[in-house]
């Protein structure tokens, strides 16, 4: 704690009401996550909020640097996506071009072409990279 930091009874009821430790779990992290997002709902927060949401946002950063990710690609990633993101399949038509092919790839009766990887890369974000097996 820093001279100029000074400890209010508001912020200690804040770590009181959820005591921030450090994220080992999903469950962990949800429950981290539900708090900031009640906070975030509540419009313009005081300073000790303020000062706790950036805690708690620290320890969902940090998260998944602890928490290790599945080595997934290919179609089973891009269900992931699909699931993460709330996506349903005509959101993928200006990728695949009709919601039957989005459908084939889904259920394995299609592969992706190097033309839908680059497309999807772009549209998640990320490097074509990983949808391929590593």
């Amino acid at each position: 704690m820093t001279p100029k930091t000074r400890v209010t009874k508001t912020y200690i009821k804040l770590l009181k009401s959820f005591p921030p430790r450090p994220i080992t779990s999903e469950e962990e992290f949800l429950a981290t996550q539900e708090v900031i997002d009640s906070l975030i709902d509540k419009g313009e927060l005081t300073p000790d909020e303020q000062d706790y949401l950036n805690v708690l946002g620290t320890l969902v950063y940090e998260y998944p640097k602890h928490h290790s990710i599945p080595d997934i690609h290919g179609v089973e990633l891009l269900q992931a996506l699909i699931a993460e993101f709330c996506l349903r399949q005509k959101d993928l038509v200006p990728i695949f071009k009709t919601e039957y092919i989005v459908s084939e790839v889904l259920s394995g009766q299609r592969k992706l072409t190097v033309n839908h990887i680059g497309k999807l890369a772009e549209f998640f974000h990320i490097s074509p990279a990983a949808f391929f097996e590593s």
